[in-house]
């Protein structure tokens, strides 16, 4: 076994984890990565001149070289890091919003957003005092609503910001399209791929987003590491959200120059730790390779849809796995249950599940009309002996509460 947490045992019960849209579990080679850079090469980047520096520093920027041939940037100046997601998406916001976006502009986002894709365009706003716009989900389906999209378009947004998979109902959104439809309108896009890059393939320019973010920690890199992705010239016209150390070219009593990109967007020493681990963790996936991974996922899902689908006291969010645009996530609720004690009881038989909102108060209470869901999500570890345990623990909360 790679994933040595995935060992382990409480009351003689194998950890089944399944809160990878969370966080996912590290493999051994992440970890060891890691610790060999403590041992062997531990030193600053960018300023030595002796062997462990440019080691470290060769290291740091090869894992940038990684990340961008992952999703088909074109180079690693296209790569800046961040401490996650929600980071890279508040640089986004602060870094371009702050210069384009004016009194009266329009933003566009989703009621299927996770809050990180939610609350900086919540500022920007009021800050600039703009206007923030919502596409509609489609309350069947699951779904964005294309007349609420085409509505929220015609009001000719200077950026639309959306998910590429939905971390609550694992829609895929067709980004390319939506994509190819917000640039007609005249939006700038920024696409949050935190779901996404950990379990499918994505071509970043293929899809065409203008800012692009994801997180190393949900796909087996460390945490404390994530991704903004912009093409160079776009990056050029941003602003630093952080001022300091190593994003300067040079520093006069009243005025400072900037550094080039991605490197004036990342002040003061950054997480090399979490560069050495991130380019490890992107090595595992590309070894396993990211449609194998895709498909395991997708067939694990579509094994826990049909054994949750033949019980009528279970409830299921999110499109049909057929439409093909649902990824391996599931939320769901149980008859007369608090989704907090269905998580406990899952614990008790060694699962780890999350209950809550799930950082998406408006998708959670809004659309699905519930004040906190269960949710299992899936990744390459996991398997259908997990999912049986599973189901068992439902019929475990049903006992326990008399539903019936």
């Amino acid at each position: 076994m790679d994933f040595p947490l995935l060992d382990i045992r409480y009351d003689g019960k194998r950890i089944a984890y399944l809160d990878s849209a969370a966080t996912s579990q590290k493999p051994a080679q992440v970890i060891e990565s890691i610790s060999d850079y403590y041992k062997t090469y531990n030193a600053n980047i960018h300023r030595g001149i002796y062997k462990i520096s440019e080691k470290a520093t060769e290291v740091y920027i090869g894992s940038k070289e990684k990340a961008a041939k992952l999703i088909n940037a074109g180079s690693y100046s296209e790569i800046v890091y961040t401490k996650n997601a929600t980071d890279a998406i508040n640089l986004a916001a602060i870094g371009w919003g702050n210069r384009n976006i004016k009194e009266g502009d329009h933003i566009l986002i989703t009621e299927m957003e996770h809050h990180s894709n939610i609350v900086p365009w919540q500022m920007l706003a009021k800050k600039n005092g703009a206007v923030l716009d919502y596409v509609d989900v489609d309350r069947s389906a699951y779904t964005l609503n294309e007349e609420s999209l085409e509505k929220g378009l015609a009001k000719s947004p200077k950026i639309f910001a959306f998910t590429h998979v939905s971390n609550v109902l694992g829609t895929v959104n067709d980004a390319k399209r939506l994509t190819k439809m917000a640039h007609d309108a005249g939006a700038l896009v920024l696409l949050d791929g935190a779901q996404s890059v950990p379990h499918m393939k994505v071509d970043i320019r293929d899809i065409g987003a203008d800012l692009f973010a994801f997180s190393s920690h949900k796909m087996l890199g460390p945490a404390g590491i994530g991704v903004l992705r912009a093409e160079r010239s776009f990056l050029e016209g941003m602003d630093p959200m952080i001022t300091g150390g190593d994003m300067i070219l040079s520093v006069e009593k009243q005025s400072s120059t900037w550094n080039d990109v991605p490197w004036k967007f990342e002040a003061g020493t950054p997480n090399i730790e979490g560069g050495v681990g991130f380019g490890a963790a992107i090595d595992y996936l590309n070894a396993v390779g990211m449609d194998n991974i895709q498909k395991h996922e997708i067939e694990i899902t579509k094994y826990a849809l049909d054994a949750l689908g033949t019980d009528d006291k279970v409830r299921v969010y999110g499109p049909d796995i057929k439409s093909g645009v649902r990824g391996g996530i599931i939320s769901f609720s149980i008859k007369g249950v608090h989704p907090h004690d269905i998580a406990t009881i899952f614990d008790s038989h060694g699962i780890a599940i999350r209950t809550g909102h799930h950082c998406a108060m408006p998708l959670v209470r809004s659309v699905l009309g519930l004040p906190a869901a269960a949710r299992m999500s899936f990744y390459l570890y996991n398997n259908e002996e997990e999912v049986d345990r599973a189901v068992q623990a439902i019929k475990s909360v049903k006992e326990i509460f008399h539903v019936g």
